[in-house]
């Protein structure tokens, strides 16, 4: 929130709290988000640090929890893929072995199964007739999706 002079809104410890709270159950959250938007509401780092430790301890604040969610849904909801999502956790500042482990939730069949229906549908909308520009239009579509080459050429083979 800002003011007229736009500039930060200055939060009590407790208001803080009560709105970190709410931020943090209205969908699910990583620590950095919650840190970074407590700065934002003028907190020092002591109080930040012992709101986190709060919020942990009551349960709003769980990262492996956040973890998961992220993962699922970026890639049942927006069809991402394993790099792409990686990179997403990476900027919300969650530990590599929590990402790893995350990663392992998705079902390989499923994610092969996404990787081939996003690939039928751009198919379907691509107007290139030379077959070598079709497999490198699609392979750049799957590759900003975040799916990794080595997939994308073993299904873009069997086309």
């Amino acid at each position: 929130m800002k003011n007229e002079n736009n500039k930060p809104k200055i939060f009590s410890r407790e208001q803080a709290k009560l709105k970190a709270e709410s931020y943090c159950a209205y969908q699910e959250r990583s620590q950095y988000e919650v840190r970074n938007k407590l700065f934002e509401w003028g907190l020092h780092q002591k109080d930040v640090e012992e709101i986190i430790s709060e919020l942990i301890d009551q349960n709003f604040l769980n990262e492996e929890r956040f973890t998961i969610a992220y993962t699922l849904g970026k890639f049942r909801i927006k069809g991402w893929g394993k790099l792409k999502i990686k990179q997403g956790l990476k900027l919300k500042g969650v530990p590599d072995k929590m990402i790893a482990k995350s990663l392992n939730a998705i079902d390989m069949e499923d994610y092969l199964s996404k990787l081939e229906q996003l690939l039928e549908k751009k198919s379907k909308t691509i107007t290139e007739k030379d077959p070598f520009k079709r497999r490198y239009l699609l392979s750049r579509y799957a590759a900003g999706k975040g799916y990794e080459s080595e997939l994308i050429s073993e299904l873009l083979i069997r086309e």
